[in-house]
């Protein structure tokens, strides 16, 4: 049986880490070198448990670990480019903007509590803006897109694989804009 690779999620700092053997600092171990990669297992409080790629098991200060940018989880099925990213960054944007205007008319008084509950019903939507890269909720597909140099790339569904069938998504129940069928 094959064993699974290795994937570090931290690295340690350029000056080293010290070790223990348990989470006490009566226990202490070997120094962790410069930069090792180690993958962070456990977290206990301060204390992290880290394997390092040769098996080798570990206790650190966690808070001291540099952690790693991770690639998102690769799904079963690869789903091929959905293409442009804007679209879905227009109604993105324009979600927001329906909810802040929501917002600012509970804030001011001009709609009851009720009334703005009523409103924001149904209303989602998800956005992570990360440097170059986005993870961006499409709630017409019920998928999350991960967008990187402006190339969206399918990711996760929202809903069970065939559970969208016989239902209304929740896109089919927001508020539209006034003056909108």
């Amino acid at each position: 049986m094959d064993e699974p690779e290795f994937r570090p999620t931290h690295v340690v700092p350029p000056d080293g880490l010290p070790s223990w053997s348990a989470p006490d600092p009566a226990q202490p171990s070997v120094p962790l070198d410069p930069v090792l990669p180690v993958r962070l297992t456990e977290v206990i409080g301060d204390w992290g448990h880290v394997t390092c790629s040769n098996g080798w098991q570990t206790w650190v200060d966690s808070r001291l670990l540099v952690a790693l940018p991770q690639q998102p989880p690769r799904t079963p099925n690869a789903l091929a480019p959905a293409g442009d990213p804007r679209p879905l960054l227009r109604r993105v944007e324009e979600a927001v903007q329906a909810y802040r205007q929501a917002l600012d008319d509970l804030a001011e008084g001009r709609i009851s509590r009720e009334a703005f509950a009523d409103r924001i019903r149904g209303h989602r939507v998800g956005a992570v803006l990360d440097g170059e890269s986005a993870w961006l909720l499409d709630l017409e597909q019920e998928c999350w897109f991960y967008a990187r140099a402006g190339q969206l790339q399918p990711h996760a569904a929202v809903s069970i694989p065939g559970e969208r069938e016989g239902r209304q998504s929740a896109v089919d129940h927001a508020p539209t804009q006034a003056g909108e069928p």
